[in-house]
């Protein structure tokens, strides 16, 4: 396959890796940072919050209390969520998994809110080449994932329910979209397990078809944390960050290719690409129910079960106990 066919896909990745080094950074670049002043938001490439940066709507909020906003981009939740919980940033997103792990991990982040089910934000990629019609198919293949990635627990799922066990597959851990989509191109494995935007980006790709999505396996969450430390002394701070957030989401939910013109400039990547992947998102927040920890806590279980995380942990544990929702 032309390496040139993957231009588009290797740009919007390339910001990945550059989003890792950066965000290496940050334990230094914090130091600087007046607490009292400023709210450090961690973020990925395509979320609400993403939105939320675009459209400058916080910091106009924020001014008139002498706040100010600054916005630290990650490659991954796992990234994002260590920085949290070594107080680089105060606030951040991520998915189902990284969040889990991070409790397992013994982290102090705690969850503030959740978005609304994104399944088909999730992907297992293949080759048309290499003939995969079906899960089944994957059975002795090599599959690139990450440690903790909510794409990891549909990799899961997806094997149980086709009859298969994570044993039956080989997985080729890795640390990033771009790390996976580059072994998928050179033949080192048969599959990568991916989210969007990288998946509506490679779905658009010659040659590659998403074998199967997150639909009736995984609602793939995204949630909203920060510390118990900081939401106790801050919360009013929060409802005003989740007042406007509920501001852009509603405009993002309903104006899908105004989104993708505001976001592609900012991520290196077609508009087109990104219109995909916002018409199946739904960005509103909304605050953590019982039933949303059942979920987290079936995908904790399964993680155990895989021997991925090593104790049995609960998720309500951690929790924030008091609304910070507008």
């Amino acid at each position: 396959m032309p390496t040139r066919a993957f231009s588009p896909l290797r740009r919007l990745l390339l910001g990945g890796l550059l989003a890792s080094v950066a965000s290496a950074l940050l334990p230094w670049s914090s130091a600087v940072a007046d607490d009292a002043k400023t709210l450090r938001i961690g973020y990925q490439k395509f979320n609400s919050i993403n939105i939320l940066k675009g459209s400058g709507a916080l910091e106009k909020a924020l001014a008139p209390q002498g706040v100010k906003v600054s916005w630290h981009e990650f490659a991954a939740g796992p990234q994002l969520l260590e920085a949290l919980s070594t107080g680089a940033i105060d606030l951040g997103h991520a998915a189902d998994a990284p969040s889990v792990f991070a409790q397992a991990a013994g982290k102090p982040v705690v969850y503030l809110a959740a978005e609304q089910p994104y399944p088909r934000g999730i992907g297992l990629v293949v080759r048309e080449q290499d003939h995969i019609a079906s899960v089944q198919d994957l059975k002795g293949k090599r599959v690139a994932t990450g440690r903790g990635w909510n794409a990891q627990y549909l990799l899961a799922v997806a094997l149980q329910q086709a009859g298969l066990s994570y044993q039956d597959i080989t997985p080729a851990y890795v640390n990033n979209a771009a790390d996976a989509v580059a072994a998928l191109q050179s033949g080192s494995v048969q599959a990568s397990t991916l989210w969007d935007p990288f998946l509506a980006a490679a779905e658009q790709q010659p040659g590659l078809k998403n074998l199967r999505d997150g639909s009736g396996l995984s609602n793939n969450r995204t949630f909203y944390l920060s510390t118990a430390a900081f939401a106790d002394q801050h919360r009013e701070l929060l409802k005003t960050f989740f007042s406007e957030l509920a501001k852009v989401s509603q405009w993002a939910n309903a104006k899908p290719a105004e989104v993708a013109s505001l976001l592609a400039p900012q991520l290196g990547i077609s508009a087109n690409v990104l219109e995909v992947a916002s018409e199946r998102r739904n960005y509103n927040a909304v605050a953590i129910t019982p039933q949303i920890v059942a979920e987290q806590q079936k995908l904790a279980d399964t993680f155990q079960g895989l021997g991925l995380i090593p104790h049995k942990l609960s998720v309500a544990d951690a929790v924030y106990p008091t609304a910070v929702l507008p």
